[in-house]
């Protein structure tokens, strides 16, 4: 039976974005975001609706099939405007402007995001999701579209005059320059304002919905270890424990979920985003290394085993999301009934469901009615023994994989890419696990490879064999920080080349006058030209920028590069001393900065037994202030300070430097083990 054509179909069939895919058969006449769209507009004398959303995103879904793919909504939108939609995933700048001006205009923001703009692209109107019709005292689509449709025809100057001092006022406040000095007793207020919403009972912070917000936690874990107070890491621990116990965790098939709608992590947002997986593998690495938590290693390779058996593609790159909803469902994918289970399980069935948190009448409720449905979201209430249940998880998971799966959005993005192949990297070393840093270099390579325009410049977006849109700040500092990972992990060169020529190009295409950096390179494509300082759900490009200057300064000893990491704390000094808590990576770049830096230098066969026992007393310990390089002639033109290096009697020797002050060399490892000791502590 032949399949059944669309009704519909708009521009949007033609664009590679998956979120743009699933509308480009609504009824709603989209464009993509184009200089066409915009001189439509001005020809047609017509306002621009504009919405912005991702393929995975719920209320988006929602939103879709109430107005988008209905004709009488469609009727007035394209009567009245042209319909512009956005993937904020593949086009990030034209979000942040955007949602910039919603915070200005309402307060708050989300997604989807709708605006009204001018054909010049200033807004004068911004909401969130919008009901087909009014309800609540919210206003309903039609209502809105038929109202400014009309006042747009009758009384556009009015429209105009706003928008003209909204552009203008978006432009002023999007600047987020405010130079001047961090003070010292900046990241001590940052920790205890941090400290002040830590959740004593569940772990985390602040109430409901609760946010895994893993830059938080490695502020944290770096706070502690530097500044030596152990209930910073306490809290990192506890909050570790509970996230990876709760139904934000997926038990069976690793990873984790968006954020979890409750205060104690047990009814999740059911969509796993590829950041999220990336920046949890890194906390939780890290909080193994801090406190020797092994159940942390234990989470660590539980994410990396979800994302090389469920999100990789064929070419080594990483995918970007799974949606929340199955079937139309929310969570359908996860969750269980206690008969699904006794059948499956047979005579395990009550010990498993003991130990994973499952009632008779389920045990969590409908958002809408507060009911019990009688379905069960798997979670560790206590302390469970996971190798004695590991049979039992399987056998559920090949349940679960015979269901209808969530959709997956297949993109490759270069900045999402970048954070997982530094986690993979880092977590490849410190657990002593090959594979994870062979994948973090096969996604490395394709980035380098496959996304790049003619003149080799690197592109934001892959997907079905198609590379396109100019890479942003967030790619240049992601990208630079896997690679940076991925020397440590290695000690290929490469890859240290890699990043410094990243790095280089960074400075040269995004740096602002005065120290920060922009998110887009010089360009009029947008109204306003966005510079980000608080980190969201990912840390701030300008944080990430920071920590990667001051540590390929230390691996190279280039001081130029620990300057320009002090004109970006310097230019944002006075938003990080009004709202401390809101920068906390970047405040994590500054603990680095006024720590010692330490450097380890290597000499000698990588490949050999006393490097081995070398690099496990090296990386046996957290020490987020030291970096770790292996000479050889390839590292000498990088980093100078090492010729001269030499192994002794043959055997691979160690160099313990503090800001390039080397100690003694020794090849002693008892001795190495003592340098450390005394020098990194």
């Amino acid at each position: 039976m032949a399949e059944e054509k669309p009704k519909y179909t708009n521009a949007l069939i033609h664009e590679s974005s998956p979120y743009l895919q699933q509308h480009a058969h609504n009824p709603v006449n989209w464009l993509p975001w184009s200089d066409d769209a915009f001189a439509l507009a001005r020809m047609q004398n017509k306002p621009i609706f504009l919405s912005i959303g991702y393929s995975t995103c719920h209320w988006c879904h929602v939103m879709e099939h109430e107005s988008f793919e209905d004709e009488e909504v469609a009727e007035v939108l394209n009567r009245y405007f042209i319909a512009i939609k956005v993937d904020r995933e593949e086009r990030p700048d034209i979000d942040a402007v955007y949602m910039h001006a919603a915070q200005m205009i309402n307060g708050s923001g989300g997604w989807p995001l709708n605006l009204l703009l001018t054909p010049d692209k200033k807004p004068f109107y911004a909401a969130t999701y919008l009901p087909k019709h009014g309800r609540f005292g919210r206003i309903g689509l039609i209502e809105l579209a038929n109202r400014i449709g009309e006042m747009w025809q009758q009384d556009r100057s009015r429209i105009e005059k706003s928008a003209a001092s909204i552009g203008t006022a978006l432009t002023n406040s999007i600047d987020m320059a405010a130079p001047g000095t961090m003070d010292a007793g900046l990241i001590e207020k940052a920790y205890q304002e941090t400290a002040k919403g830590f959740d004593v009972t569940h772990g985390g912070f602040g109430d409901a919905p609760k946010f895994p917000t893993a830059q938080r936690l490695l502020f944290l874990l770096r706070y502690g270890t530097l500044k030596q107070n152990p209930e910073a890491i306490t809290m990192v621990e506890n909050t570790l424990t509970a996230m990876q116990r709760g139904g934000i965790h997926d038990q069976l098939g690793g990873g984790f979920h968006r954020y979890s709608t409750d205060a104690h992590w047990l009814v999740p947002h059911f969509e796993k985003m590829l950041y999220d997986q990336a920046m949890l593998m890194m906390a939780y690495t890290e909080g193994w290394l801090a406190t020797g938590n092994q159940s942390f290693a234990t989470t660590t390779r539980d994410i990396a085993e979800y994302l090389l058996r469920d999100m990789r593609d064929h070419g080594g790159a990483f995918y970007s999301a799974e949606d929340a909803d199955s079937e139309g469902v929310e969570g359908k994918f996860y969750v269980w009934s206690a008969d699904e289970i006794r059948d499956v399980l047979g005579k395990r069935a009550d010990a498993f469901m003991q130990a994973y948190g499952v009632e008779k009448s389920g045990n969590f409720t409908d958002e809408a009615t507060h009911r019990k449905t009688g379905d069960n979201i798997l979670h560790r209430s206590a302390p469970v023994d996971l190798a004695a249940f590991e049979a039992d998880r399987n056998k559920l998971m090949a349940v679960r994989n015979q269901r209808i799966h969530p959709f997956r959005d297949d993109k490759i993005l270069t900045d999402w890419n970048g954070m997982v192949i530094a986690s993979l990297a880092f977590a490849g070393k410190v657990l002593n696990e090959p594979r994870y840093i062979q994948a973090a270099a096969q996604a490395a390579d394709f980035i380098l490879t496959d996304l790049r325009d003619d003149k080799g410049a690197l592109l934001h977006r892959w997907r079905a064999g198609k590379a396109a849109i100019a890479a942003q700040l967030d790619d240049y500092t992601a990208m630079v920080w896997g690679l940076t990972e991925l020397y440590e992990a290695s000690f290929d060169p490469r890859w240290l080349a890699e990043a410094l020529k990243l790095n280089t190009v960074m400075l040269k295409q995004f740096k602002g006058e005065d120290g920060g950096f922009y998110q887009v390179a010089e360009s009029d494509e947008l109204i306003a030209r966005p510079m980000e300082i608080f980190d969201n759900a990912l840390p701030s490009g300008n944080a990430v920028a920071m920590h990667n200057l001051l540590r390929l300064s230390r691996l190279t000893g280039d001081a130029k590069l620990a300057a320009e990491a002090a004109s970006v704390a310097d230019h944002f000094a006075g938003i990080a001393n009004r709202a401390p808590s809101g920068v906390l990576h970047m405040l994590s770049a500054v603990l680095m900065a006024e720590s010692k830096g330490k450097e380890i230098v290597l000499v000698g066969d990588k490949h050999s037994d006393s490097a081995k026992k070398m690099l496990h007393i090296i990386r046996a310990y957290y020490r987020p202030n030291a970096v770790v390089v292996w000479h050889d002639a390839q590292l000498e033109k990088m980093a100078p300070y090492t010729r001269g290096q030499k192994a002794i009697a043959g055997k691979v020797t160690a160099y313990v430097c503090e800001n390039f002050q080397c100690n003694l060399p020794t090849n002693n490892v008892t001795t190495l083990k003592q340098l450390l000791q005394t020098q990194l502590d």
